[in-house]
Formats: structure tokens, C-alpha cells, sequence
């Protein structure tokens, strides 16, 4: 079940089915992308993603699946990848909270989100060799550009799996808190956030996908700044940024 909450400026995105540890089916993958089109529709200027339980997302629901008859091309490219591409480009910062089981589709989930909290028991990796699979939904460009060749290839081999103050420690993500505290951590950093100049900040997330998508060196990113610097400009939040500070107060963003 995919719950989606929106507090003032905030959209809180949650995977509740915590008896399956957050797995994801082909219909709950509808509803996910359904919940980010609709908070992107009202227009918030911050979302979290989260999932309660005592995992948040333990991978791609397959009780009951058959591997003789699966589309799993389908699923993963079909269902999956459409939904990772919408997370990656939703026109607001975007949070996850990540505790316990972070595995296959949840990792996913994670690499699609602009900032990600893990609590430091969390547990991240690639789990597929006990299946027979190999690991999706990036995870490979994910532990090649932070971890390198021999270490992710070590991960997948083994099965092993990297607890959340590990994978911090590797630069895989953000920041490792408490697993008690990930929650709340996550949504004040995405409260904060929304009060911020969130045109600015979606120019530098467009930047970051230009890197990752290896469509740009340093003079194209250069370039691209320029130019989002230039578009800036006429927003209200710069004029704001600016006189706030001559004037030597706190700023008033509105996002515009």
C-alpha cells in the first residue's frame, strides 16, 4: 500500500505494508508513480519518501511469482524504470528515510532520491546471488562510481550487505543517524528545505543529473551553471536572497 500525505509545502510518500517488508509489485508500483505525480501536481516544495515497518523496502515482491512465465522485463523496465526516472526529475528536493532492508527495487528507490538519510543498522546491498539474479535498478552504477570495480563486484559475489553507517562511510549516501531518529532527521531536513529558494535548488539538481547521466565535463557543467545562474535571476527568491542580505536579514523564499 502506497500512502501519500502532503503537510503545507511537504509531501510525505510512504510504503505501508510492513507484514512484506515494503516489497514492491507490479500494482504497487503504479501507486508509488501515482503518488509522485499527485504531489507534484500540488505543487509541494519537498517530499520524503519513507516506509513503516521495520523495513523500508526489502526489493520486488515475488511471492507467487513464477520464473517460467515471469515478464520481468516488464516489471523492471516496463513498470520500474519509467517510475525511478519521474522520482529522479521530481521538480522539488526529494528525501528518504532508509532503515532496515534496502535491497534491490528499495535501492533503487534510494539512488532515485536526491537525499537520503539511512539509519545506521539499515541494511543495503546486493542480495540476488541466494536468487540466481544480478542486481537492478542501478545499483551497479551506484556501487562502480563510489566503491569501483573490485569492491562492488566483491558485494555481488558475496551477497554481502553493507550496514547504513557503512554505506555513508563509503559515500554511498547521505548521512547515517539512529535508526529511531532517521525519521524525524529526514523530515525536518525536508521542512527546511521547502522554506529554502527551491527554484535555485531544482537549477542545481538538473546540474547533478547532467554529471550522473555523463552528458557533462567540467566546462559543459560550467556552462550550465551560467546559464541557471542567468534564469535566476528574474525569480522573486533571488531578489529576495539579495536584499536580505544588504538589508542583513533572514530571507523569505517562496519558491518563486
Amino acid at each position: 500500500m502506497i500512502e501519500l500525505r502532503i503537510d503545507g509545502d511537504v509531501a510525505h510518500v510512504v510504503l505501508n505494508n510492513p507484514a512484506k517488508l515494503n516489497a514492491l509489485d507490479e500494482a504497487a508500483l503504479r501507486s508509488l508513480d501515482t503518488a509522485y505525480a499527485d504531489a507534484e501536481a500540488a505543487g509541494v516544495r519537498a517530499l520524503v519518501l519513507r516506509g513503516e515497518g521495520r523495513a523500508f523496502c526489502a526489493g520486488r515482491d515475488i511471492s507467487g511469482v513464477d520464473p517460467a512465465t515471469d515478464d520481468v522485463r516488464g516489471y523492471l523496465a516496463g513498470l520500474l524504470t519509467p517510475l525511478l526516472k519521474r522520482m529522479a526529475r521530481f521538480p522539488a528536493p526529494t528525501f528518504a528515510a532508509a532503515h532496515g532492508a534496502c535491497l534491490g527495487v528499495g535501492l533503487g528507490l534510494l539512488i532515485a532520491t536526491d537525499v537520503v538519510y539511512v539509519a545506521d543498522t539499515a541494511k543495503v546491498g546486493s542480495p540476488f546471488a541466494a536468487l540466481g539474479a544480478t542486481l537492478d535498478s542501478g545499483g551497479h552504477a551506484l556501487f562502480y562510481e563510489r566503491l569501483g570495480a573490485h569492491r562492488t563486484l566483491d558485494l555481488i559475489y558475496s551477497g554481502g550487505l553493507l550496514s547504513g553507517e557503512e554505506a555513508v562511510r563509503l559515500g554511498l549516501f547521505s548521512r547515517s543517524v539512529p535508526a529511531a531518529e532517521v525519521h524525524e532527521a529526514v523530515s525536518a531536513a525536508a521542512l527546511a528545505a521547502a522554506s529554502g529558494p527551491t527554484a535555485a535548488f531544482v537549477e542545481s539538481k538538473r546540474i547533478i543529473a547532467l554529471l550522473r547521466e555523463d552528458r557533462a565535463g567540467l566546462w559543459e557543467t560550467v556552462a550550465a551553471e551560467n546559464l541557471a545562474q542567468e534564469a535566476l535571476r528574474d525569480t522573486a527568491d533571488y531578489r529576495e536572497g539579495f536584499a536580505a542580505f544588504q538589508e542583513k536579514r533572514r530571507p523569505d523564499f517562496t519558491g518563486r
